[in-house]
C-alpha cells in the first residue's frame, strides 16, 4: 500500500470524530484534527472533543494543543500539520485527518492565497461598519459583494467577517476569488468523503448534542471564559449565546434555544460547503466505514 491520507469532513454530529476512530484503530494509525476549536485547551464541553478514554486509545493531534491566548488560524495549522505528516508518514502507512473547519482542511491540501496588506483606513472603515450596524451590516456587504463566502462561512463570527470584507474593500475582489486560485500540488493521495445523513435527522442530532452539553456543564465552563469573551476563539457558537444569557440580554432557555438554532444553521452551511469542493464523496453515514476500506483496498 502506498502512503494514503483519509479526510473525513462534514457537518457537526455527524459522526466524523466515531468513524476517525474505527479507522485509526483498523489501521493502527493516528489523528489530525482539523477543528479550528478543538485545539484550544480552555475550550472542551462546547467544543465536542472526542472522550479522554479515545484520546488514549489513540493519538490525537491539534486536540488540547494551543491557548486561546495565542496565535492560532489556518494558515499555521497547515504549516504545522504538514511537517507532523512528514513524521507520521514516516512510521504509518495511512494517517486519518477529521475537521469539519473547512479553510483548515482547504489550506492543509491546497495552500492559502496571499492576501493584500490592508491599509490602515480600509480596517477602520470596517469596523465602523460593524459598530454601527453589527452583524446584520456585514452579511449586507458580503452578501451584496461575496455570497459565494458568506455561503460557507460562519455567519456569527464577526471576526471571519470582518477579514472577508476587508479583503473586498482594499482589493476590490471577491474574498472567494483568492481561495478559487490554483494551488500548488498537495504531495499525498487522499480520500475525501463526507458521513451523509437525512437532514432532520441530523438535526435532531444536533438539539440532543445541545442538550448534551448543557447537561455536562457547558454554563459553568462558559462562566470561567467570561473574562476572556471578547477573544476571537471565543466568538462562536455555543460560547457566544451563552455568553449573551450572563450578560443579561435573554434568559437561559433562549440561549440554549438559539444555541441548537445556530448550530443548525452552521451544519447546513458546512454541508453546502463540503458539496461546493472537488473530491468529497458524501457516503452513506452507515456505511461510510465499509466504503472507505473498499476504496482503500487498491
Amino acid at each position: 500500500m502506498h502512503h494514503k491520507l483519509i479526510i473525513i469532513g462534514g457537518p457537526t454530529a455527524s459522526g466524523k470524530s466515531a468513524l476517525a476512530m474505527q479507522l485509526a484503530e483498523h489501521y493502527s494509525t493516528e489523528i489530525i484534527s482539523a477543528d479550528s476549536r478543538q485545539c484550544y485547551r480552555e475550550l472542551n464541553i462546547g467544543t465536542a472533543k472526542p472522550d479522554p478514554a479515545d484520546l488514549n486509545k489513540i493519538k490525537h493531534h491539534f486536540v488540547h494543543s494551543h491557548s486561546i491566548h495565542e496565535p492560532f488560524n489556518a494558515g499555521i495549522f497547515a504549516e504545522e500539520a504538514k511537517r507532523l505528516l512528514q513524521t507520521l508518514f514516516g512510521r504509518y502507512e495511512v494517517v486519518i485527518v477529521v475537521g469539519g473547519t473547512g479553510l483548515y482542511l482547504k489550506a492543509l491540501t491546497e495552500g492559502l492565497d496571499d492576501f493584500p496588506a490592508i491599509e490602515e483606513q480600509n480596517r477602520n472603515q470596517v469596523k465602523e461598519m460593524y459598530k454601527r450596524e453589527g452583524l446584520s451590516g456585514l452579511t449586507r456587504y458580503l452578501t451584496e459583494r461575496d455570497p459565494d463566502f458568506l455561503a460557507q462561512a460562519d455567519a456569527l463570527n464577526p471576526a471571519r467577517l470582518m477579514r472577508a470584507a476587508e479583503i473586498i474593500l482594499q482589493s476590490g475582489m471577491p474574498f472567494s476569488s483568492f481561495t478559487r486560485r490554483k494551488k500548488s500540488a498537495f504531495p499525498w493521495d487522499t480520500i475525501k468523503m463526507v458521513p451523509d445523513w437525512d437532514r432532520n435527522t441530523l438535526y435532531s442530532k444536533i438539539n440532543a448534542r445541545v442538550d448534551q452539553m448543557m447537561e455536562a456543564g457547558l454554563l459553568d465552563e462558559v462562566k470561567t471564559l467570561f473574562p476572556y469573551r471578547s477573544l476571537k476563539p471565543l466568538q462562536t457558537v455555543g460560547y457566544s449565546e451563552l455568553f449573551d444569557h450572563l450578560e443579561g440580554k435573554y434568559d437561559l432557555q433562549t440561549a440554549i434555544q438559539r444555541i441548537k438554532q445556530h448550530s443548525r444553521n452552521y451544519a447546513k452551511r458546512q454541508i453546502t460547503w463540503f458539496k461546493n469542493q472537488d473530491q468529497y464523496l458524501f457516503l452513506p453515514h452507515e456505511r461510510a466505514y465499509e466504503k472507505v476500506l473498499e476504496m482503500m483496498d487498491f
